[in-house]
């Protein structure tokens, strides 16, 4: 049975041309840059991948061509503020034949704890697929607490939670809860991962592997096979690169970094727009730190 918690999994972005329109080509690039880094699948349509700017026919095919050009599994992200259009992106995806699907909360709507913990039953019985839940306050406007997250762990569509609260705390609490159910917890930054995984979180979805893959998954066995020494070495060069990454939003950030490495264009859709002169040169500066630390 294919995966889609173990393992390193970035999410990855869209790439635009210099008309902010979809450069599918260009996106063909990205993943066949993670996967050449040993990643164990791909994350289109999330957060990175500027999915809230999307038009809705643009965000299914996306998907699709995710699903097309991927050899490994496609977690395919199919949020949305609504239960019924979640329910209906989730569905696509499982008809283009995405692996699992990357839920983040309802957005905009301030849902109350038996709201989310009903979103997600409801989504998850529509659908066969596999669904991880994504907790991002920073960008919902509220937490998906560990109390929800107990509660709908027992659903057998429900595999697991992509937490980027960036809370330790909260990662143990949920690591604790769900130690007994079919349930994973996955870090939503490469800065967590070792703390993480010593609490028992088992994957990654962060954007530090859309830029250096192969070093994600390392820092990620390291951890979990405890060598310890190269796991705080890979831990401090990631997490001064992460620091750098959200330093402006991550779809710029990224784009930016992957034109530095000829992998696409930098261009992003508007309300974004690309880093000024001393933001390329931060991101560059960053990059070349961190393979001398390497």
């Amino acid at each position: 049975m294919t995966s889609i918690t173990h393992g390193v999994f970035p999410p990855i972005p869209t790439p635009m041309d210099s008309n902010g329109e979809i450069d599918y080509e260009g996106l063909e690039d990205v993943i066949r840059h993670v996967e050449a880094g040993g990643v164990d699948g791909i994350v289109p349509c999330g957060t990175t991948g500027e999915r809230s700017t999307l038009r809705p026919e643009e965000h299914r095919r996306v998907i699709e061509t995710a699903v097309e050009m991927a050899s490994t599994p496609v977690i395919a992200g199919t949020g949305s503020p609504s239960t019924w259009e979640t329910i209906e992106l989730t569905r696509h995806a499982q008809a283009v034949g995405a692996d699992g699907a990357l839920v983040i909360g309802p957005y905009y709507t301030g849902p109350s704890e038996s709201d989310l913990v009903d979103h997600y039953r409801e989504v998850a019985d529509a659908v066969d697929i596999p669904i991880l839940i994504y907790n991002f306050p920073g960008g919902m406007g509220f937490n998906i607490t560990p109390s929800v997250v107990e509660a709908v762990a027992d659903h057998p569509n429900i595999e697991g939670i992509k937490d980027s609260s960036g809370e330790i705390d909260q990662i143990s609490e949920l690591c604790r809860r769900t130690r007994d159910a079919d349930f994973d917890v996955l870090s939503g930054w490469d800065s967590l991962v070792l703390p993480a995984v010593s609490l028992g979180a088992v994957g990654l979805i962060g954007i530090c592997a859309n830029v250096f893959p192969e070093r994600s998954g390392d820092l990620l066995t390291a951890a979990k096979e405890g060598d310890t020494a190269n796991a705080r070495e890979l831990h401090d060069a990631l997490t001064a690169l992460e620091t750098e990454l959200v330093a402006e939003k991550p779809p710029i950030t990224i784009k930016q970094a992957l034109a530095e490495m000829g992998v696409c264009e930098p261009h992003v859709r508007a309300p974004h727009s690309t880093t000024d002169d001393a933001g390329v040169t931060r991101i560059q500066e960053a990059m070349t730190d961190f393979r001398n630390a390497l």
